[in-house]
């Protein structure tokens, strides 16, 4: 008889210990801001998701053309062109988007140039910038491609190629901006440009093969302090004086955008009314009226996209631990939290009514203790618990701001998970799928299996 009450009492206690009888809601400070959805309303995500499955990008064809025009307002002396940065995102919807916008292009590849050529865009709309200019982009340059020369080596081998002709040259000004090193790329710990001591070496090298400099290309990072941006401006131009064919100055992009509350974004305005007097300061000098490029991407892209994403387990690691909220996203889909510590907003789709807010750490679907969506900002390892409203196995997360460096960037097929699809929301309200989901076969499509 006892043995049987202890085995109730026992089989009790694990009814008890159920993970329905856990309460996974720490909860958040009283005050806690909550971020709020970017452009689509709760509806909306349920029908994409019901739609196309989860995890989807989703683009707002309104985000993008009103960025796009504000980037074509910039304040400029003497003309301005804006490239789009398609590294940023290079979805053919996207750049035809653009296209229509009256952008062009700033290519970090061949490979880039022929996917931009393929929306639209006729060579001469597009330059190269590259890290490694690959075998093959004399094809490109015969076809009006511009190319900027981003170390000696490269000057040297477009002169080979095409000696007599004009090119564009960028220099690393000796500065940078960026929220980590990994976003930095001006600077002595940059490898991008050509050091611009080295300026005696590009005269030579110009010389040797006479080539006329008629472009002039930096970029410093996509820090957020627009008094660096328009030091870098001013050096740009101390650059641009010793170089006497240079018409176009072309100062990259690096504008930051404010993803959640409590960061900062670039006014465009502001940092580009002194560029402007500084090139009318500069014509005042020199007789040079330069025309003057830009080459966005984050501010384009940032908040203009969401990925809606599914809950798929909680856990807890007691009341010393955290409460993890694991999403059917991760590496996959956003490596800029664990790569960089980026701070983006999470946003509960709650199907209890009335949710708490909780304090979470969300993580993704890979097997990586560093797949994490909520990191202490620009510490891609350390945890850092979100205010979020109370989450259910099987509600939506929406993930904003994923424009930029997400679907461009992902780790795609990282424990073989398949490649996200993106979708566009255009200006009616209607939603037009940009890009399939990948299927298993074509994951495995360029496997050669042995003998």
């Amino acid at each position: 008889m006892l043995g049987r009450v202890l085995l109730l009492l026992f089989l009790f206690g694990l009814h008890r210990a159920s993970a329905a009888d856990i309460d996974y809601c720490t909860p958040a400070p009283v005050g806690s801001y909550v971020e709020p959805l970017r452009f689509l309303t709760a509806e909306k995500a349920q029908y994409i998701a019901q739609a196309f499955g989860t995890p989807i990008y989703v683009y707002s064809m309104d985000k993008l053309q009103t960025q796009a025009q504000a980037a074509l307002n910039f304040p400029n002396a003497y003309g301005l062109t804006v490239r789009f940065a398609m590294k940023s995102s290079s979805n053919a919807a996207i750049l035809q988007t653009f296209h229509k916008m009256g952008l062009n292009i700033d290519a970090s590849s061949v490979t880039e140039i022929a996917r931009a050529v393929r929306a639209g865009f006729a060579p001469d709309q597009i330059s190269l910038s590259t890290q490694d200019l690959a075998d093959g982009f004399e094809e490109w340059v015969e076809k009006g491609v511009k190319i900027n020369a981003c170390s000696l080596d490269q000057l040297e081998r477009y002169g080979r190629a095409f000696p007599g002709t004009s090119i564009g040259v960028r220099f690393n000004p000796g500065i940078g901006s960026g929220g980590t090193n990994k976003t930095n790329v001006g600077g002595p710990a940059s490898s991008f440009g050509i050091w611009y001591e080295w300026m005696p070496q590009v005269k030579a090298l110009l010389a040797k093969y006479s080539l006329t400099c008629n472009r002039v290309h930096t970029h410093i990072g996509s820090g957020s302090d627009p008094a660096v941006w328009v030091r870098a401006a001013n050096l740009t131009l101390g650059l641009v004086a010793q170089l006497p064919d240079v018409s176009t100055v072309n100062l990259g992009g690096g504008y930051k955008v404010a993803r959640v509350a409590t960061e900062h974004s670039t006014d465009l305005q502001v940092v580009g009314k002194p560029v402007r007097d500084a090139f009318v300061e500069f014509y005042r000098n020199y007789g040079r009226m330069l025309h003057l490029e830009i080459e966005p991407g984050t501010f384009l892209l940032a908040n203009s996209a969401s990925l809606i994403t599914s809950v798929r387990d909680i856990v807890s690691t007691g009341s010393t631990g955290y409460n993890f909220v694991k999403l059917n996203a991760g590496y996959p889909e956003i490596i800029r939290p664990s790569l960089y510590g980026a701070q983006h907003p999470l946003v509960t789709i709650p199907s209890k009514p009335n949710p708490r807010v909780c304090s979470y750490v969300v993580v993704g679907h890979t097997c990586e203790s560093g797949d994490l969506l909520t990191p202490l900002p620009n510490e891609g390892s350390a945890l850092g618990a979100r205010p979020m409203q109370e989450v259910q196995l099987g509600d939506l997360v929406v993930v904003e701001g994923v424009g930029a460096y997400c679907a461009s960037m992902s780790t795609i097929n990282y424990n073989s998970h398949l490649q996200a699809p993106e979708a566009m929301l255009l200006t009616d309200g209607k939603v037009a799928l940009i890009r399939k989901k990948q299927t298993f076969e074509q994951l495995l499509q360029n496997e050669v299996p042995l003998p």
